[in-house]
């Protein structure tokens, strides 16, 4: 490791000002600091010293991740497999059935390691395409303004494929990611400075850009003519037939956006955010309660025409991207609020309205984007009113 270190030494000084590839220290700088603690260090009794620092927050929420992504390829290739199964005749082969064909791993759904490597097929070029894409812009606003790459784009780059069906072509992918980092964070400042976060704005633009490639029933199944409701969907439809349990629902084997089936995966997930102290537990408890009471509500309330009336907390909570949305998109530290009982307040606002969102419009029954989106464009008046409050509180103790 000490020789790997020199190499990067010495490689290092073509950077450095004056060298050759002056232009692209920050990428450099990038890579240096993501392999090895920053050479620059604070030192001196005045500095306050925190272990936590921006790169730690961000590959704690890498980590937490990590669950998530593996139940994204598991399912994604399970829903493929069980489609493939059950159809007479075999659609044209694509080059991801090519390659499993080649490895000899079959199409069995009941084999776990099976879907696995079939999801992987799906969800790792999605990935490979969101990095070098939104990798590309991070990079040149940090060479044009001067700074450093910052980590928070490890996170970014993982969250957007979580959030999209496995179906979504290259080039929406490509387009999505860009509008997310370049009008969801950089026309703003870069990190620390926007309002939205980042993967949600970027999904958000593919979805009114584009809604017959990220919605309706054919994109949720990685094979090509499967045509597959996701359990939201059937469940606004009242002739529809809910085609899952709630185990499945919570375990994640059903048909959705990549990352976001999981209830389980996500709770690992905030056990490792809590447990950290990199997520807000007042956020999730408050998204929770919010969306607790507001389906309470309307299961009092009742309706005849609409059958979403009637989904209990339990169903909203493993359905769509609610734990996700909860868990990783909601606590987000730049987009959210920042004051302790601005949090709660937040969280609520986001619960209450993903409800509202599905089932007050059953034409878009998947609101957990809309109302995260919605809570970061809130979340400054929320902090600036208890910011006020306490101010006029501690003028009052000392006037």
């Amino acid at each position: 490791m000490k020789a790997f270190r020199n190499f990067l030494d010495r490689q290092g000084r073509h950077f450095e000002r004056g060298g050759k590839l002056h232009g692209l220290y920050y990428l450099w700088e990038a890579l240096d600091g993501f392999l090895y603690t920053q050479a620059k260090q604070t030192r001196g009794s005045v500095h306050v010293r925190d272990a936590m620092d921006l790169k730690r927050m961000m590959i704690t929420v890498v980590w937490a991740l990590v669950p998530a992504v593996i139940m994204a390829m598991i399912n994604t290739g399970y829903q493929a497999n069980l489609a493939l199964s059950q159809l007479a005749e075999i659609p044209a082969v694509n080059w991801q059935r090519a390659v499993i064909s080649r490895l000899g791993v079959g199409f069995d759904p009941a084999n776990v390691f099976a879907d696995l490597i079939h999801g992987a097929l799906y969800f790792l070029p999605v990935y490979i395409v969101t990095l070098a894409a939104g990798g590309f812009w991070e990079v040149l606003f940090a060479c044009v303004r001067k700074h450093e790459v910052n980590e928070g784009f490890l996170v970014t780059s993982l969250l957007f494929p979580l959030v999209l069906p496995p179906g979504t072509p290259y080039w929406q992918v490509a387009l999505g990611i860009s509008f997310g980092i370049v009008l969801g964070k950089e026309v703003f400042g870069g990190v620390g400075m926007n309002i939205l976060n980042p993967a949600l704005t970027g999904r958000a633009f593919l979805f009114f850009a584009y809604p017959a490639q990220i919605s309706g029933d054919r994109v949720w199944v990685a094979v090509d003519g499967v045509s597959r409701a996701t359990p939201l969907a059937e469940l606004a439809d009242q002739a529809a037939r809910l085609s899952v349990s709630w185990q499945d629902a919570f375990f994640g084997l059903i048909p959705g956006s990549m990352g976001e089936t999981s209830t389980l995966a996500c709770l690992f997930g905030a056990f490792v955010l809590i447990w950290t102290g990199v997520g807000s537990w007042r956020i999730m408890l408050s998204v929770l309660a919010g969306m607790t009471a507001t389906a309470l509500f309307f299961n009092l309330v009742g309706s005849a025409s609409n059958p979403l009336f009637a989904v209990t907390p339990a169903w909203h909570l493993v359905l769509g991207g609610f734990a996700f949305g909860t868990v990783f998109m909601a606590t987000d530290p730049v987009s959210a609020a920042f004051t302790e009982p601005g949090k709660i307040l937040y969280g609520l606002l986001i619960g209450v309205l993903v409800v509202l969102i599905r089932v007050v419009n059953p034409a878009f029954p998947e609101g957990m984007m809309l109302a995260i989106l919605f809570g970061n464009v809130f979340s400054p008046i929320i902090d600036k009113i208890f910011i006020q409050r306490n101010i006029q509180q501690r003028l009052k103790r000392i006037g």
